[in-house]
């Protein structure tokens, strides 16, 4: 992969990440609950759920999920039913879920974070199809297919990374402003109805035919 289109994948990285969604909701409620060192394992998610993405449409399925109806619709109402599980569950959240100045919530783990964060990239066949019509655009047919996409993911990867690290501490600094029971309430049902926002998006979303 030539350096011209290896700063074209990186300014595509760049719109994609910085584009708000439902990884940015996410990344933001939990650094607004969790604070920033915790995020990252909600951060780790995402990127396990990109490259996900990545790998289906570099197998071939993407092109099966844009064609298939059934397949389409299963996984998009998939992803609203979970986003507007993280819904109920950040409006449902106490004020007194926030402990400490680092937002440490003691009894909720770092995998059950991980696993938080892949589902909501995981669970958007739009993107997929998003993927399956942007990422071609890349790839040198005459050339490997594997190291052009292994570029690819990596760069993808650490814009994400550093795109959801600032969505993150952004919120965090939220959680450090707003310490009162009100406050934190009223933060936590803000970000329930942005996944609430987010579910509503998805579910009007139809396949391209």
């Amino acid at each position: 992969m030539s350096w011209q289109m290896w700063c074209a994948v990186l300014g595509a990285s760049c719109v994609i990440s910085l584009s708000p969604g439902a990884g940015a909701i996410a990344s933001m409620a939990t650094g607004m609950r969790f604070g920033l060192r915790r995020g990252y394992w909600n951060i780790a998610g995402l990127q396990l759920g990109l490259l996900l993405q990545i790998a289906v449409v570099a197998a071939g399925l993407g092109a099966l999920l844009a064609n298939s109806t059934l397949a389409f619709t299963v996984i998009k109402w998939f992803g609203v039913a979970y986003l507007v599980y993280l819904g109920v569950r950040q409006w449902r959240a106490s004020a007194t879920d926030v402990s400490g100045v680092d937002g440490e919530v003691a009894e909720t783990s770092g995998p059950a974070m991980t696993l938080r964060g892949f589902l909501v990239n995981a669970s958007n066949p739009k993107a997929v199809v998003f993927m399956l019509a942007v990422l071609p655009q890349f790839i040198t047919p005459s050339a490997p297919l594997l190291p052009q996409y292994l570029i690819i993911a990596a760069t993808m990867v650490a814009v994400d990374v550093v795109v959801m690290t600032g969505y993150t501490g952004l919120a965090s600094k939220v959680l450090r402003l707003m310490r009162s029971p009100r406050q934190q309430r009223t933060t936590n049902r803000t970000f329930s109805g942005l996944f609430f926002v987010a579910a509503t998006f998805l579910a009007t979303i139809r396949r391209a035919v």
